[in-house]
């Protein structure tokens, strides 16, 4: 059974899969096309790092950062072994909640096109290309994304 939870990401697990995801995107992208957070900058009363477990075992992770009345998607990743599993789109699916718990009207992101997966995932889970937000430079190697959120209404 998947368990998705907050935890720090300074923990060896969270260290783990956050260096997984900088060895992803290494594989394709240089240093200067990169605008991730490392562990400690992950360590902010405005963000919220959700880790997947199965069996114990640390499986993904993803970062919401309160913009205020946006939230930021960060640090999407899932370890090769587990992918297959839609870990990918349990993180989203939590992180969307949170988000709508903390009052945002929409999530961003900034990713790649080059990262095939993860844009087809965005693109199911009704993400919509836009242009740069926040204090992102326009960057040729930078897709950006946003998703209307809708809060849940209870019966």
């Amino acid at each position: 059974m998947i368990e998705i939870a907050q935890e720090s990401p300074l923990t060896d697990d969270g260290r783990a899969l956050l260096a997984g995801s900088d060895a992803a995107l290494r594989a394709v992208y240089s240093a200067d096309e990169c605008f991730t957070l490392d562990p400690e900058e992950l360590v902010d009363d405005k963000i919220t790092f959700l880790v997947a477990r199965e069996g114990g075992a640390a499986l993904g992770c993803v970062a919401l950062v309160n913009c205020g009345d946006y939230g930021e998607v960060k640090r999407l990743f899932v370890t090769p072994e587990a992918r297959g599993k839609q870990l990918a789109q349990h993180l989203m699916d939590t992180l969307e909640s949170r988000a709508i718990a903390l009052g945002h009207t929409s999530v961003k992101l900034e990713t790649g096109d080059k990262l095939v997966p993860a844009v087809a995932l965005y693109k199911r889970l009704g993400y919509s290309v836009c242009g740069p937000f926040g204090d992102y430079p326009e960057h040729p190697a930078s897709l950006f994304m946003t998703k209307p959120l809708v809060p849940a209404v209870v019966a």
